[in-house]
């Protein structure tokens, strides 16, 4: 797909928003029916604590998947992964404002860590709502949830990578999100711009900023079953980039106790990291020499116990394929993560999951993080 296609399905996205927007002034408009007496402001706090105890099961290969030919590195470890605490202020009927920090990310250097979301949520109905500040733009399912209800160990690799390259995890800018309908069939969108350089970033590193849209469409009610797509494109250093994406999404209920959870999802984007790393005598004129590519497939299987001290149990196997230069440096990873999870108090308020990461590479190269490698872990979390 060239820059003119990408380019063309983006305007298309901005010109149904612009139609949107304009569509909804007569609803924001209309006057309160009812008097608000609700007391302004309303504070909410939150929390998450979670820890992992890890294991490596490869030689010479330590916790972070790193190879050490000499055979030093640390095969296992207790680590602290989030301690989170995170405040809502509704301020006024139509607008919120969050912060969201993670004070675990103290043990590293700090100076664009910690601070996660910042934002301010004006929403005119439920068709129309602006996000501006530090937040996480809407590029896919994993934006959608937040990581303590996440159904395998973490975030996946595909998602970490397109955070790295400004499409997803936190970011500065602006979105419009908000929920209508086409043709009978439900869908949600969500504009996007952005610095594309990542969360706590004094300045845009460049003139160019990231343009991103993606929509959902409620295929099947009765299954929760959910398309999405994802497009995007963007300038960095007066170079072209993009990034596409399609997704699909189901719970199918069993009966009341047994329920399937299934996520499928693939993208595409140029690497633009790994081209401006080359030196500029030996660049290529197009960064889209450099792609990266990847998918991934997360079923979950959940049985509600309900039992006084267990309330569910969980299993999970997650596929996943990435490519991070398919184009001139192939080695692409593959990486199996099956889990298995104990539920303690609801909406995984208390939880312990088990399970074994496996990493396989095209080309195990020694002394990196390409490296072929297994990695036991047993990961506790308790939302607050």
């Amino acid at each position: 797909m060239n820059f003119t296609s990408i380019k063309n399905i983006s305007l298309y996205c901005f010109m149904l928003f612009c139609l949107t927007t304009k569509a909804q002034t007569k609803d924001s408009n209309k006057v309160e029916s009812k008097e608000d007496n609700t007391k302004y402001p309303i504070l909410q706090f939150k929390g998450l604590f979670q820890a992992r105890y890890l294991v490596g099961m490869s030689k010479d290969v330590d916790v972070n998947g790193l190879h050490h030919f000499d055979g030093s590195g640390t095969d296992n470890n207790f680590m602290l992964k989030y301690m989170r605490v995170q405040a809502r202020a509704q301020i006024s009927k139509r607008t919120e404002v969050v912060v969201l920090a993670n004070l675990a990310d103290f043990k590293n250097d700090p100076k664009s860590r910690v601070l996660e979301n910042a934002y301010l949520k004006y929403t005119f109905n439920p068709k129309l709502a602006f996000t501006v500040g530090q937040f996480r733009p809407w590029f896919g399912i994993e934006e959608t949830y937040p990581i303590d209800i996440i159904k395998s160990l973490d975030w996946s690799n595909q998602y970490t990578e397109f955070g790295k390259l400004g499409w997803t995890s936190f970011q500065i800018g602006l979105s419009a999100t908000g929920q209508l309908e086409f043709g009978g069939i439900p869908f949600q969108y969500a504009v996007s711009v952005v610095n594309g350089n990542g969360k706590n970033q004094v300045n845009d590193n460049d003139n160019g900023k990231q343009y991103s849209t993606r929509l959902v469409f409620g295929l099947d009610k009765k299954h929760n079953l959910n398309l999405g797509l994802n497009g995007g494109i963007g300038e960095i250093f007066g170079k072209k980039i993009y990034g596409v994406g399609v997704d699909l999404s189901s719970l199918v209920n069993f009966n009341p106790k047994w329920s399937l959870d299934m996520q499928l999802e693939a993208k595409q984007a140029t690497n633009h990291p790994l081209y401006f790393a080359v030196a500029p005598e030996l660049r290529p004129n197009s960064p889209d020499e450099y792609l990266i590519r990847g998918a991934y497939f997360l079923p979950n299987l959940r049985y509600e116990v309900n039992h006084r001290n267990l309330s569910a149990f969980e299993l999970s196997c997650r596929y996943e394929y990435l490519d991070t230069n398919f184009r001139l440096n192939s080695n692409p990873r593959q990486t199996i993560t099956p889990m298995f999870g104990l539920e303690f108090l609801k909406n995984y308020g208390a939880r312990i999951q088990l399970g074994v990461q496996f990493d396989r590479y095209k080309h195990s190269i020694a002394n990196t993080t390409q490296y072929n490698n297994n990695l036991f872990i047993v990961q506790v979390q308790s939302r607050f």
